[in-house]
């Protein structure tokens, strides 16, 4: 969904502690009755003849460049690697945001094939280690950031892809569809939902012990951008301490290389005002380097989902976390089912316990199995009264009976393909 912050009026004034607290407290949060919905598909592009080899730099630009002239209504952005990402406008309806966004899929598919390209769907690039092929400031200054710590960085930017869920914040008041239930139910539901959908077990064809391992590599940034914030009453404080203590990765400059940074969190330049005054525009842009599983951005975008395989793969986490989120019974019966997993001893998301276990083992872990059953039974019930078409119902079906019920997830897949199980990729 469109940016919180998407508005430059008045972004370039400088502001303090005090004033850089409030604007982050004034946007995370955009709080009344859950109408809105959208998905952000993000898609590996490869080789329609052969998916095990990398495609030039050169075609993924020429790939790009026929996308940016299709008549679309998703937002399309290309992401460091040549992924390409297609972002819903915010819809009214499940069967809106699918209705739209398989239209613009279509388009795209339809012109990528006359390229000899296709989309897709998984978590993190299984066959080769794609080379970065965006060189603009923002993403050659993330690459030494993240290069000072480990190869994880590198890894997310250019060689993952997921299926980004966005959910309105909710009420300000208490209840099943308050914003600060809603804040709970989607850290714990969110483990859930990284093992059903796990789908990134391999890097250059061989198994990495993980099921997600674009997860894995999230657990493995810098914490101070990828961690979920600390579980507070006030919401909204919690968040704007997170932003300002977060480390902040570059300072935007009109000359390049933009001058990397290493120990400065955004409260010490709000409050040193160095290595140049601070502004509004800064904050929100520094707003856009966090990754957390769920980030606030008015509404709630959950990001701990691996791209899904299929032309249609990605209705199924869209449909059964709307579900999850807008249905007031389906949303109350997974709070239930998720509520005995919430120990939270050993670290924040996606570092902690559950979370490594969705990452590592998916529905194999028994606990995550049950409540992902609990889950799945409840937004099945709940998408008829949604009023969606018969082909989310037959997708989400089919989903539950070749994964959910068997203690699955689609890296299992993958993982047969390699054995020489049954399964293909």
């Amino acid at each position: 969904m469109t940016d919180c912050f998407a508005d430059e009026d008045g972004l370039t004034r400088p502001v303090g502690e005090s004033e850089a607290d409030a604007f982050v407290r004034g946007i995370c949060f955009k709080t009344g009755p859950p109408r809105l919905l959208g998905v952000e598909l993000e898609w590996l592009v490869h080789d329609l003849y052969d998916p095990t080899r990398p495609v030039a730099p050169a075609r993924l630009a020429a790939a790009a460049d026929r996308m940016r002239e299709l008549p679309l209504r998703s937002v399309l952005t290309v992401e460091p690697g040549g992924q390409l990402e297609f972002s819903s406008q915010p819809a009214e309806s499940l069967t809106t945001c699918v209705e739209d966004v398989s239209a613009d899929l279509s388009l795209a598919r339809t012109e990528l094939l006359s390229l000899g390209l296709i989309l897709d769907g998984y978590g993190k690039e299984p066959w080769f280690q794609p080379s970065r092929v965006l060189t603009d400031a923002r993403y050659n200054a993330m690459e030494i950031y993240y290069d000072r710590i480990n190869g994880a960085g590198r890894t997310v930017m250019c060689r993952t892809a997921s299926v980004q869920v966005c959910v309105d914040a909710g009420l300000e008041e208490s209840g099943p569809l308050g914003h600060r239930h809603r804040w709970r139910l989607a850290h714990l539901l969110g483990a859930v939902l990284s093992a059903a959908f796990a789908n990134s077990p391999l890097h250059m064809g061989v198994p990495t012990g993980w099921r997600s391992t674009r997860q894995a590599c999230y657990a493995r940034m810098d914490p101070g951008r990828t961690l979920a914030p600390a579980d507070d009453h006030d919401l909204r404080a919690a968040w704007a301490a997170y932003v300002l203590d977060a480390p902040v990765m570059f300072v935007r400059s009109e000359e390049e290389p933009w001058p990397v940074q290493q120990g400065l969190s955004l409260r010490r330049w709000a409050q040193t005002g160095r290595p140049r005054p601070l502004t509004a525009g800064d904050v929100a842009y520094h707003m856009t380097t966090l990754f957390p599983p769920i980030r606030p951005r008015g509404h709630l975008e959950l990001r701990m989902i691996d791209a899904q395989p299929g032309e249609d793969g990605w209705l199924v986490p869209l449909a059964v976390t709307a579900a999850l989120f807008d249905d007031p019974a389906a949303a109350e019966a997974a709070y239930r089912a998720v509520k005995p997993l919430g120990d939270t001893a050993g670290g924040q998301p996606p570092r902690s316990p559950l979370w490594r276990r969705a990452a590592r083992h998916g529905l194999a872990d028994p606990e995550l199995h049950a409540a992902a059953l609990a889950c799945f039974a409840a937004a099945r019930e709940a998408l008829p009264r949604m009023g969606v078409p018969r082909r989310v119902l037959d997708a989400v079906d089919d989903f539950t009976g070749r994964y959910v019920e068997r203690g699955r997830c689609p890296a299992d897949d993958l993982l047969d393909h390699i054995t020489g199980k049954e399964g293909r990729p």
